[in-house]
């Protein structure tokens, strides 16, 4: 099957002459939009996921519950490629840790797949 569907673009962090594309692309994207604050970029103000306004909160269920809410708002508007499917933020073992476990369908194949990304709120 081809993936011409998912794009091309730069490897993050950039390299000379470093692309990286298809699947790979996605769980990149996924990554670029946790990582970025709305207002980091002027020519788009909204994109982005807001994870930094979350440091040093305390770790507990009324934090992760807006964690998850913010993550899942942000990949449903920027990332049109997937299709979430559970979205879970679970305290890791630092009190200062958080796990986001995202669940998504891909939408060009169909195939499911997940991403886990750590969070550290200190």
């Amino acid at each position: 099957m081809t993936t011409d569907w998912l794009g091309n673009g730069f490897r993050f962090p950039v390299a000379p002459f470093a692309y990286v594309g298809g699947l790979d692309l996605v769980r990149q994207s996924i990554g670029v939009i946790l990582d970025t604050d709305p207002g980091e970029r002027i020519m788009l103000p909204a994109f982005g996921c807001g994870l930094r306004r979350y440091l040093m909160a305390p770790n507990s269920a009324v934090t992760r519950a807006a964690i998850q809410e913010d993550v899942t708002e942000a990949l449903s508007r920027w990332e049109p490629r997937i299709q979430l499917t559970n979205v879970a933020v679970t305290p890791g073992d630092d009190p200062a840790l958080v796990w986001i476990d995202i669940s998504y369908v891909q939408l060009l194949d169909q195939r499911p797949d997940n991403l886990v990304f750590p969070f550290y709120l200190r």
